[in-house]
């Protein structure tokens, strides 16, 4: 069952600000930046999933940091996510079974959907 969704859209030149300010560390994992190789439209893509995910907690970033959402690929280039900390911790707490991810991108924007499903069978808003 779904327990939410979440969206996000980003302009790929906002990236290069993390570099210039050296926020890059605290918001990509060392994995995260290896697997972009300097392609600011991965490291796009990455933020709006992460942002994407935690819109689909309800929560935003509250209780966890960008870092605790890490957005890996596969080997045919899916995109999938590992949680870390308070990030982990919340998706325990929500029953989530598991997190599928999109990411999209156009020369100069990245757009990534998130669904967080759970294991309880029941939905977040729902009010019965």
């Amino acid at each position: 069952m779904v327990i939410g969704i979440g969206t996000d859209i980003l302009e790929i030149s906002r990236i290069e600000s993390t570099r210039r300010t050296g926020t890059e560390t605290r918001i990509f994992t060392e994995h995260e930046r290896r697997q972009a190789s300097g392609r600011d439209s991965m490291l796009a893509g990455d933020f709006a999933c992460k942002e994407a995910v935690a819109k689909c907690f309800g929560t935003g970033f509250r209780g966890f940091r960008p870092i605790d959402v890490e957005v890996l690929r596969d080997e045919l280039g899916k995109p999938y996510v590992v949680l870390h900390g308070a990030a982990r911790t919340l998706y325990d707490e929500l029953g989530g079974r598991s997190i599928q991810v999109s990411i999209s991108d156009t020369k100069e924007l990245v757009i990534a959907f998130a669904i967080l499903e759970g294991t309880d069978g029941h939905r977040q808003d729902d009010l019965s």
